[in-house]
């Protein structure tokens, strides 16, 4: 949860005196409130500045309490509302606690410090309530950071800039081939840093309908189009303080490229239907698989936003330029599939994964192990369990420093596993944990390997002898 988190306390009651009374009591406890002096007057209010918590009077002209609740619990289900009562009807306060409500108080509140105490307790659930959810998010992208597995130069490097980055305003390019996980990089720049508190909005703008993109970057006002029955809040706005990550930037089309720009420029947005801006400080990260240097040059994408968004350029290599990474990714899938099951993979098996292309990079080759487990007999990886299009590729021809360019032998394998291995161990300065942390197994399997390839026991590797154990 952010620091900054300000709790919203909207008060509805008919009488002025009463409003005023809460509000003051609120604002004492550092709350934004805000007041209305009808259930119709609050609703109309909420459809464009939700509230996390509501004090309403039960009995009002027009609309009573017990219907207002009702409204707003349709309305706005994780909005909290608690209701006041000046006359000590319990059935009617068992009623609204049937509907949802949070609890009631009775009036006059006597003494006061019994308001500002079920303030304050009404206040403490909405912050654990944000808190748990911010935690269950920051821990489900935590699990996912761990997919950034590899010892290989060049993803070492792809982990040294986003160490660089993660603190930093500076506006920051992804590019990549599919599948090399771009979204991955953006997240682990967003999460490991200063950042990690604040919203983190994905946006796969090749995904947006032409004709919406604008209303969902920047929201819109109520009666914009047809179908605006309500105003929405954009996604640059729900990103304020935080990060928007635009995945698939190439994509947009030009009169979006063109709005775009205008916001990254004067750092503030404009909602469809709406004569007013609004200020948004948020960090921009983009990604995309286009040379958007070629197509700048082409004319197909905008010159002045390519270098607003090229700041800071992190490339992405394919799993092709990374082979030696194969093996530490092949255990990290293995242990999210099939968590608690030695599973092994055969020689026959890894030297074919190894000498595969991954047109799809990265995600191609999770699916590959995820359809292995799924088909497999959960004890051992062969050949057969592989997809055909991989289990009958031909050797490659790719000739790059990290590329073998001619089949794979036993001895092969061994040595890209010990190197691999031989990699991490010194990164680590020896920590076992962590070195099984990032190669994805075991700490059993780790103290195995480390013995076979006489790591960390003398300087010197010696030869290796008998088969490869890549499981």
């Amino acid at each position: 949860m952010t620091e900054d988190f300000r709790i919203r306390l909207l008060i509805v009651d008919d009488e002025q005196s009463i409003r005023k009374l809460c509000m003051t009591v609120g604002e004492a406890l550092g709350f934004a409130c805000f007041e209305a002096d009808s259930g119709e007057s609050a609703l109309a209010l909420l459809e464009e500045h939700p509230a996390h918590m509501i004090l309403t009077d039960m009995v009002m002209p027009k609309m009573s309490g017990l219907e207002f609740l009702e409204r707003v619990k349709k309305l706005l289900p994780r909005t909290e509302v608690a209701v006041m009562t000046g006359h000590g009807s319990v059935e009617t306060a068992v009623q609204a606690m049937k509907l949802g409500a949070y609890d009631y108080i009775s009036k006059p509140f006597q003494p006061l410090e019994e308001l500002r105490m079920f303030l304050r307790r009404m206040a403490e659930k909405i912050r654990l309530v944000e808190e748990n959810q911010f935690l269950r998010q920051r821990m489900d992208t935590e699990t996912e950071l761990h997919g950034i597995v590899g010892a290989s130069a060049k993803i070492q490097d792809v982990l040294r800039m986003i160490s660089r980055l993660k603190d930093t305003r500076t506006p920051v390019l992804i590019t990549g081939e599919s599948g090399t996980g771009k979204e991955l990089v953006a997240r682990a720049i967003h999460f490991r840093g200063s950042f990690a508190s604040r919203p983190f909005v994905a946006v796969d703008c090749g995904s947006l309908v032409p004709t919406l993109i604008e209303s969902e970057l920047f929201g819109y006002e109520k009666g914009a189009f047809t179908g605006a029955v309500k105003a929405k809040t954009g996604l640059f706005q729900s990103a304020n303080g935080g990060t928007i990550f635009l995945d698939e930037i190439g994509e947009l089309p030009p009169e979006m490229q063109a709005k775009l720009l205008r916001v990254l420029q004067e750092k503030e947005v404009r909602p469809v239907g709406s004569n007013q801006r609004s200020k948004v400080d948020v960090r921009v990260i983009a990604a995309t698989n286009r040379d958007l240097d070629a197509e700048y040059r082409k004319g197909t994408f905008r010159k002045d936003l390519y270098f607003r968004l090229n700041v800071v350029t992190v490339h992405l290599p394919s799993l092709r330029e990374r082979r030696t990474d194969i093996p530490m990714l092949v255990h990290w899938f293995l242990d999210r599939y099939a968590p608690g099951d030695s599973i092994q993979v055969t020689s026959a098996a890894m030297k074919c994964l190894l000498q595969y292309e991954w047109p799809g990079n990265v995600r191609e080759l999770e699916n590959c192990i995820e359809r292995a487990v799924a088909l497999g007999d959960r004890r051992i990886i062969d050949l057969s369990d592989l997809p055909p299009t991989i289990g009958s590729a031909s050797p490659t021809s790719d000739t790059g420093a990290d590329s073998p360019s001619s089949p794979l032998t036993t001895t092969d394998l061994e040595d890209i596993e010990r190197a691999t291995i031989q990699r991490v161990f010194e990164q680590v300065k020896g920590d076992k944990a962590l070195a099984g942390k990032m190669l994805g197994i075991s700490r059993a399997t780790l103290y195995r390997k480390l013995k076979r390839y006489n790591i960390g026991t003398r300087p010197q590797l010696g030869p290796s002898t008998g088969s490869p154990a890549l499981q």
